[in-house]
């Protein structure tokens, strides 16, 4: 995003107060920093998130496993923090609460990802919030929903746990396959920008804010409930069918003679096409093949006679014949080819992270926004704070406090 640009951003006149920590809490506020609202990262002055401290560092000499000095950096801290303001407060001491309920008065959102119980233990829970503010949406981003009663603690692996999601990858005799990816840590602070959003609208309408809770067991689950593994499994299809999907046959990853490609070919159109690129148009007439149904049933068969093909060409070979018979095909990439192919990096979808003191001395990328608009621009152009770095501006600008105020908050510790 330039600095520069005449466009809105679209939350411009949002002010969040970020309370969160980890992954998910801060992947959200990341996300309406990107659209443009104003976030005030609030840090315990003694550790700071949890990121921080996460590798892999980028220092002076490029990427390390290891911090080595103080200018290393977690790169996690880099993506996650950027276009945030900095600023300390410790909210076990009995000052802060007055610090809190001044920075409430002043924001639009406040979000947080705390164990069920804690802030509410420390006088920042939504209840208090609400009274101070009436017109705060409160967003809450918690393992297994504000009111549960269990005591699991909920990080990603946990939730892939329990979602099932773990048992819809790979094959049948396999183990369970985690996502790659922080699926659940990624996925679930999407519902919860969703409802902020949603929130905030409804206060354009009412005058009175509301509390927003969302689980990442609920939002993983619900899109595991998206696929009926359950009715498919009763009707013979396995609930795991490693590279391809059953029931849209031929479609999944095909092996190559070096690599791999994926094909999609579920509709009749596509399946016809494939099979001519593959020099067998027989098999659209084939009673096994002809119709989608048919390869559902038959699926073995037709993505063995697929692999038996793509197993004897390279990947760019098939790829030319599959986008000439116009089959819809891709190369199964490697994630840095991934995140720096110029069509997301142009779009900045994908963004180059750097050192705030030594520039672009790795070539490594971060979130970008993945949303285009005609009439505003959104995006990162703030790198991340260090810890309390915006003290002032939040302190002494925002919220008025005197210099003298702001040094014996400081000396009590409680910024």
């Amino acid at each position: 995003m330039s600095e520069s640009s005449s466009l809105p951003r679209p939350l411009e006149n949002i002010t969040i107060l970020d309370l969160t920590t980890a992954l998910a809490g801060p992947f959200a506020t990341l996300m309406l920093a990107g659209l443009g609202a104003r976030v005030i990262k609030v840090e315990n002055p003694l550790v700071g998130d949890t990121c921080r401290n996460n590798a892999p560092y980028l220092g002076k000499d490029g990427g390390k496993l290891v911090r080595e000095s103080e200018d290393d950096i977690s790169i996690s801290a880099l993506n996650r923090l950027r276009n945030k303001l900095g600023v300390t407060l410790n909210l076990k001491h009995p000052r802060a609460r007055e610090v809190f309920a001044d920075l409430v008065k002043q924001s639009d959102v406040l979000v947080e990802n705390f164990s069920r119980g804690v802030l509410e233990r420390l006088g920042a829970g939504y209840s208090v919030a609400r009274e101070i503010n009436p017109r705060i949406v409160y967003c809450s981003i918690t393992g297994f929903g504000s009111q549960d009663e269990g005591t699991v603690k909920a990080m990603d692996v946990i939730i892939q746990a329990l979602s099932g999601v773990m048992q819809t990858l790979g094959n049948q005799d396999d183990p369970p396959v985690r996502v790659g990816v922080p699926f659940a840590d990624l996925i679930t602070p999407l519902f919860g920008v969703i409802g902020v959003l949603a929130a905030l609208h409804q206060v354009q309408r009412t005058g009175e804010g509301q509390h927003v809770d969302v689980s990442m067991l609920g939002a993983v689950t619900s899109l595991v409930a998206a696929e009926h593994f359950d009715l498919l499994a009763k009707l013979g299809v396995p609930l795991r069918t490693g590279q391809t999907a059953s029931r849209l046959a031929p479609f999944g990853v095909y092996k190559a003679n070096d690599g791999y490609v994926a094909i999609c070919a579920p509709m009749d159109g596509f399946a016809h096409k494939l099979f001519r690129v593959m020099d067998r148009p027989d098999l659209a007439n084939d009673e096994r093949f002809k119709t989608r149904d048919q390869r559902v049933q038959n699926v073995q068969e037709v993505d063995a006679l697929v692999e038996a093909w793509t197993s004897q060409q390279t990947v760019a070979e098939l790829l030319r014949r599959l986008e000439a018979g116009e089959v819809p095909a891709a190369e199964v990439r490697e994630p840095q080819a991934a995140v720096s192919d110029p069509r997301v990096v142009t779009r900045r979808e994908t963004v180059l992270l750097e050192h705030p003191k030594y520039g672009a001395v790795e070539e490594v990328y971060g979130t970008g926004i993945p949303i285009q608009f005609s009439a505003a621009t959104a995006g990162f152009d703030q790198q991340a704070p260090e810890i309390g770095q915006h003290n002032e501006l939040v302190y002494r600008q925002m919220l008025g406090y005197s210099e003298e105020k702001i040094a014996e908050l400081k000396a009590m510790g409680v910024i």
